[in-house]
């Protein structure tokens, strides 16, 4: 896209200890990129090794089953980077990624970015820490899906959104309400089971769908039924 130093990276926090003029020289590295929503910008086994940074929308990480079902890893937002693992190790994509909403994205070099983490060992760190983040995910994922069979894995789902909401009265409010679809993608199961779990939960009290929110109503009571489920 032309006109490239209109945009900024000012909001990526990643490179938030950038100097300005430090960070308008990466600015310029980039190439910048408009997606419309639904839009692929980077599909699995691909060569490429560019580092991604998302400047405005949202995008979603995912593979595809043997059977064609998709299957979501992660949902990144506006200051989110990805494309890191594949400009580290030098390999393929290990998964692809779609545009959302119309989204803005800046493509950073593998050579650029691999200097950039050379100098300024804070990058490299938060990096490192963000990989940390998503092998534990991934580990989390794989317990699941070995000890948990798709209600539970519904259930475990739930509460992870719910605890990032969580307030002191042991309540959550999930905006906005998950969509059956996306939460079977995420857990490897199918709307209708989604549905069917969705509610069961609110038959217990455990839920309640508003307008606009899901109200996590006993996260504790969710807690427990995912420690039993799981034997712990």
């Amino acid at each position: 896209m032309s006109g490239a130093n209109t945009y900024s990276l000012a909001h990526v926090p990643l490179l938030a200890d950038l100097k300005p003029d430090e960070l308008a020289k990466i600015e310029r590295m980039c190439r910048w990129k408009s997606h419309d929503p639904q839009e692929q910008i980077i599909d699995r086994q691909s060569e490429s090794k560019d580092v991604f940074f998302i400047v405005s929308g949202d995008v979603r990480v995912i593979i595809h089953s043997l059977s064609g079902r998709e299957i979501t890893l992660d949902d990144l937002s506006e200051g989110s980077h990805f494309g890191e693992l594949s400009a580290l190790d030098d390999l393929p994509r290990t998964a692809s990624v779609v545009a959302l909403d119309r989204t803005l994205v800046a493509a950073l070099p593998q050579r650029r970015f691999i200097d950039l983490l050379g100098q300024h060992p804070p990058i490299a760190f938060r990096v490192m820490r963000s990989m940390c983040r998503i092998i534990r995910a991934s580990t989390d994922r794989i317990i699941e899906l070995s000890t948990l069979g798709a209600n539970g894995r519904v259930h475990a789902e739930l509460l992870r959104r719910a605890l990032a909401t969580m307030t002191f009265d042991n309540t959550a409010e999930i905006r906005p309400i998950p969509v059956h679809g996306d939460m079977a993608g995420r857990v490897g199961t199918t709307r209708e089971t989604v549905a069917r779990t969705m509610n069961d939960l609110a038959r217990r009290g455990i839920v309640e769908r508003g307008k606009d929110v899901l109200k996590i109503l006993d996260i504790e009571k969710l807690q427990d039924m995912v420690d039993e489920m799981r034997g712990d």
